[in-house]
């Protein structure tokens, strides 16, 4: 019994990778859009903590007294 062998140019390849990105894109943009949510708020996160090192330091005590004073109002 011989055994067949299917070879695959990288020009298909790359074509049938790209529709099965794109089909399971289509099928799940809820994962999609979960994974760029997640990436925008790690960039934000990022900044605000880029600009909390470039500014003023505070103490312990003036951030838990305006954590108190939010939890108040809210």
């Amino acid at each position: 019994m011989a055994m067949s062998i299917a070879s695959i140019d990288e020009d298909n390849l790359k074509k049938l990778l790209k529709s099965a990105l794109v089909e399971a894109l289509e099928e799940r943009r809820d994962l999609l859009q979960e994974i760029v949510e997640e990436a925008l708020e790690d960039i934000g996160l990022v900044r605000a903590i880029e600009q909390g090192l470039r500014g003023p330091s505070v103490s312990r005590k003036q951030v838990l007294s305006i954590l108190e004073a939010k939890a108040r109002e809210g």
